[in-house]
């Protein structure tokens, strides 16, 4: 007997390999298939498990049928992939990625010839044409149009509305040029007047100057350290602070810096959060600007103060408050520091500071209040505090006495009308998020809400709730924006609230009623011992919300995490948007980062549409049995764990993630631009954003749809921008069409709201801050990026 050669026993081996890999494959299918069909999922799993038994025991014993029953594998998993997906390339990858390549693998000559035939003979023939087919099958989903809505929206730009009431000034009152709120104006549109900027000539924006602020991330920080902050531009200088509270004056037109102030705020382990969204700006009625702190920079900072500054020195303004700052601890309940501070910039009036804060979300049940305060913008005293633990009391608080513990916060932004005398408040929840069994009436009545108060005495004037009985941590996130609507019955002083949910709500500012329609409508039932779920939900007619999940909405890299999606799909509760969270675990989708979060949305008034950059992430809450107050379930191993001290449950709460590269377990897209008609509700476009390039083990630009956090931006050229996605990219869009007309790489992620302003030069500028976002795992950065025009390319146009 011939003796075998080594390229023999070479094939020999590969072919044992084979086996083994089959046969395992096999294993794994059968098992983890048959429990997914036994809890009611697809049984292709076990069947295609069973395929592979079947190919690793003709492989093992040589024989060609190995490649045939493959073959009906394969023609088995392309059928069953475009019954439950279609022609969605993203979604027929993962089913058949491993399918393919192990077709590919039994095709090669060094397997056909161990089976006793050819790659092209009749033996591997019908697996040649399954492999050929599914070739086909995957060139026409590559060239299937993405998930979206393609159309336009009118760019005719409406007369100047005056509504009967309320009619809002031009511009607020702030110069085209300038930026003087968190967004541009009191009314929080995020649009910019200056029309340089245009369709045709964006493409040729360039970097203008760049300045670093030296503030990174240290050792000592929480997860939820992040740069969202949107910088003020006054006259000729730009106003920003720091995650760890510095602010900084910039030259406009350099970056040059002007001055510095360090706030001096110590560590402290108890924060969850260290975040400063923007600073806020006041300046004295028919004051010499000389005047020392005529103009002032208000910054609230992370150890619960809030700092007058010289505007044109940086130096503490001694006239304000005790010294120059205010105690924002004074009259809380439960003082824990760490535990309360303003992440948000105050809204300033002509009078009045009126600032919110925000509290530790759900350690426990004895947490300081959600009081809102106003204060007198020259002397710091106290004007009125709404408390919506105690809401009838707006007198401020005597000396001695507590606010409300635990009630629902304003830790976003708020907005105002001075003409209508009214302060928009986008309310929080209360702790704990995801149960709420003990809440009082008052608590009910304002949590997850956007609330009117009267400016001259914090009274209520307005609720409207956006959830009922909210189990779910979808506070109003976002600031309110306003604008007036040219609508079928006149011009209408208008409200838009975008939610975590996806829906936003058009109000008349007035009296909070619906301007488009908003109905209600059944939610799931079934809430945890102690509670209870509200049996509707308010949905609007302009809405985001995505389409309920199913099954084969599940997605993975490969077909093994993607079982395991579906096996924790089938697993989890899930009947609906508003499931309530269980013990078992209840998939939520929108998951609490949201469709919209605090970068809310932008509004063009004087085409009346709104720009969004909805989300789209799935997460997963498990309510955990509290036997004490004393354990800490976060020692246990659980890092994503709230501790709700006080409280039945603990809560397991994270997002629902594949676990072989961490990706979501729904498909893709999970990230969009958008823009829809405020008069209609109509969505006009709506398109795919971002890729997996700063995410993927391997930085290819697949362009996915990705989440975002941060804030879009809309100017008067049509041209919208926005850099909150999880790619580092800054990108400009047509506000017409939704078409991508420019981006630039940036170094950090940019998770911020852009914003735009002329320069002492008299380009228009954009300006994007890419500092990372903790808790999103983006890449930490101190970087200011100013971009404009070369002087040549500014074509004009306001």
């Amino acid at each position: 007997m011939a003796e075998p050669t080594p390229q023999t026993r070479t094939r020999s081996w590969l072919i044992t390999a084979t086996v083994v890999l089959f046969l395992l494959i096999a294993l794994g299918l059968i098992g983890a298939g048959g429990w997914l069909g036994a809890i009611g999922g697809s049984w292709y799993y076990l069947a295609a498990g069973l395929g592979f038994l079947v190919t690793a025991w003709l492989l093992f014993r040589r024989r060609a049928a190995a490649l045939h029953v493959y073959a009906a594998i394969m023609a088995g998993t392309l059928v069953w992939a475009l019954v439950e997906v279609g022609f969605d390339w993203w979604q027929l990858a993962p089913r058949g990625d491993v399918i393919v390549l192990l077709g590919l693998w039994l095709w090669m000559p060094w397997i056909t010839r161990r089976l006793g035939t050819r790659s092209l003979a009749p033996g591997g023939l019908p697996l040649a044409a399954s492999l050929v087919l599914a070739v086909v099958v995957a060139g026409i989903a590559m060239a299937t149009p993405s998930h979206g809505i393609s159309g336009r929206l009118s760019m005719e730009r409406v007369a100047e509305l005056t509504p009967d009431e309320g009619g809002m000034p031009a511009g607020g009152g702030v110069p085209a040029g300038d930026w003087h709120a968190y967004g541009r104006t009191a009314a929080g549109q995020r649009y910019s007047p200056l029309g340089d900027i245009t369709p045709r000539n964006v493409d040729r924006l360039e970097v203008a100057w760049t300045y670093h602020t030296g503030d990174m991330r240290r050792p000592t920080d929480p997860v939820e350290t992040t740069y969202q902050v949107t910088p003020l531009k006054v006259d000729d200088t730009l106003y920003l602070c720091t995650p760890h509270n510095y602010v900084i004056a910039l030259d406009a037109g350099t970056g040059r810096e002007r001055w510095r102030f360090d706030p001096e705020v110590s560590d402290n382990i108890n924060r969850q959060h260290l975040t400063c969204r923007g600073v806020s700006y006041h300046a004295r009625e028919g004051a010499d600007p000389a005047t020392p702190c005529a103009r002032r920079i208000f910054m609230p900072t992370a150890d619960a103060r809030l700092i007058a500054l010289d505007a044109a020195t940086g130096r503490v303004c001694t006239d304000f408050g005790d010294n120059g700052q205010i105690d924002l601890w004074r009259g809380m309940p439960n003082v824990e520091p760490g535990f309360y501070y303003s992440t948000s910039p105050p809204v300033v009036t002509r009078n009045l500071l009126i600032v919110g804060g925000a509290v530790n979300d759900n350690v426990s049940v004895t947490e300081p209040s959600g009081v809102v305060r106003a204060y007198d913008v020259e002397t710091g005293t106290l004007v009125w505090n709404f408390d919506t633990g105690n809401p009838e009391a707006t007198e401020p608080l005597p000396d001695g006495a507590s606010y409300t513990a635990n009630s629902p916060n304003v830790w976003s932004v708020a907005s105002v009308d001075e003409a209508l005398g009214l302060v928009y408040l986008p309310i929080g929840n209360q702790p704990p998020d995801q149960w709420g069994g003990r809440r009082s009436e008052a608590a009910e009545r304002f949590s997850s809400s956007v609330t009117a108060l009267d400016l001259a005495t914090g009274q209520v004037r307005w609720v409207f709730q956006t959830v009922h009985h909210d189990l779910w941590d979808r506070d109003v996130p976002a600031q309110p924006t306003l604008v007036d609507l040219d609508t079928a019955n006149g011009p209408v002083p208008a409200l838009v609230q975008p939610t975590k949910q996806g829906d936003i709500f058009v109000l008349d500012r007035r009296t909070g009623e619906p301007i488009l329609p908003v109905t209600e409508e059944p939610a799931a039932q079934g809430a945890a011992e102690g509670d209870y779920a509200a049996p509707t939900q308010p949905a609007s007619a302009l809405s985001f919300r995505p389409p309920p999940l199913a099954e084969a909405d599940m997605w993975g890299a490969t077909m093994f995490d993607q079982l395991a999606c579906r096996i924790r799909y089938r697993s989890l509760d899930y009947r609906g948007a508003y499931t309530p969270p269980s013990e078992r675990g209840t998939l939520v989708y929108p998951g609490n980062f949201g469709v919209f979060n605090w970068g809310g949305v932008a509004v063009d008034p004087e085409r009346q549409v709104v720009f969004a950059t909805p989300s789209y992430l799935a997460f997963v809450i498990r309510l955990i049995p509290r036997t004490d107050d004393d354990r800490t379930y976060v020692s246990d191993g659980r890092p994503g764990l709230n501790e709700n001290f006080g409280a039945p449950f603990a809560v397991d709460i994270g997002p629902m993630l594949s676990p072989v590269l961490g990706l979501p377990c729904q498909a893709p897209p999970w990230g969009y631009v958008a823009a829809a008609d405020l008069r209609t509700g109509r969505i006009a476009w709506m398109h795919l954003n971002g890729t997996v390039r700063d995410r993927a083990p391997v930085p290819l630009p697949f362009e996915m749809g990705v989440p975002d956090l941060g804030g879009p931006l809309v100017t008067a050229g049509g041209v919208a921008f926005m850099s909150g996605n999880i790619d580092y990219y800054v990108r400009g869009f047509d506000l017409e069409t939704g078409r991508r007309l420019w981006e630039d790489r940036l170094p950090a992620g940019g998770q911020a709201t852009p914003m735009s302003y002329r320069g002492p030069d008299g380009r228009q500028y954009l300006l994007v801050v890419a500092g990372g976002h903790g808790s999103l795992g983006t890449k930490a950065g101190d970087a200011i990026i100013a971009y404009a025009l070369p002087p040549a390319a500014d074509d004009g146009g306001g």
